[in-house]
């Protein structure tokens, strides 16, 4: 089980949106390289990075700040948000990101989905966020028809290396995971997934541990981080004594 400190880009600050609306973004640190620094200073092994302004240009725009983020830490990186292209996608992973996470492309062309994965094995993940059970794309600012679930099987032999699976819902409001979603999901593909959307407590850090969730490569957490919801120190030993 990996917890993911979450750091989403927007205007070159670290910030979080109130259910991934751009005009309720609270700023929590003007330096995102100092917060990365931070969240590996304190323990955390792996990092989850959001170009919001990308996500919403459909282009890399946060490029500046992910660079500064990549030289102030030596733990894995992933990183989404307007990533659509093989270009772009190579790009990143020739400075640094451990992982690409490709949202809207997978739904408007998941054969570059594939195409990717065959190209960099092990290094392409897909973001899949819902709203009101549909999946949403450009920023979330639009609604699919289509299920969370029925996207994810169409990558089932793919070679995608994980699914973030985000309740658009629950984010930034600490209502907690939606694990009940979040594990019909990974019961219903061979792909690990990642919950994200709501952490708000220790409670979902327990929650995570419980048998029924082993399935979960892990989960990603924002807010809750931020604003002192949760015992890092604690958090971070729950997990690795579980292991």
């Amino acid at each position: 089980m990996i917890l993911f400190p979450a750091i989403d880009l927007k205007d070159g600050q670290c910030v979080r949106l109130k259910l991934g609306d751009m005009s309720q973004a609270t700023v929590f640190n003007e330096d995102p390289a100092a917060q990365a620094a931070q969240f590996e200073s304190q323990g955390f092994q792996y990092l989850h990075l959001v170009d919001l302004n990308g996500a919403f240009a459909g282009k890399p725009v946060n490029e500046a700040a992910v660079e500064s983020i990549l030289k102030s830490v030596i733990i894995p990186v992933q990183l989404g948000g307007g990533i659509r292209t093989i270009g772009q996608i190579e790009a990143w992973l020739a400075k640094g990101i451990r992982r690409v996470i490709l949202g809207t492309v997978a739904l408007r062309d998941p054969e570059l989905v594939k195409k990717a994965c065959k190209l960099f094995p092990g290094r392409i993940a897909v973001g899949i966020d819902a709203k009101g059970g549909r999946v949403a794309v450009e920023g979330w600012a639009e609604t699919s028809d289509l299920t969370a679930t029925d996207l994810a099987r169409r990558f089932a032999d793919a070679g995608v290396s994980a699914i973030i699976f985000t309740d658009i819902d629950r984010d930034g409001v600490l209502k907690g995971l939606n694990i009940e979603s979040t594990l019909t999901l990974a019961n219903a593909v061979n792909i690990p997934v990642i919950a994200s959307g709501g952490f708000a407590s220790m409670d979902d850090v327990h929650r995570l541990l419980q048998p029924d969730c082993e399935i979960l490569e892990g989960a990603i957490s924002g807010r809750a981080l931020y604003d002192g919801r949760i015992d890092v120190p604690l958090a971070l030993r729950l997990i690795r004594e579980a292991a």
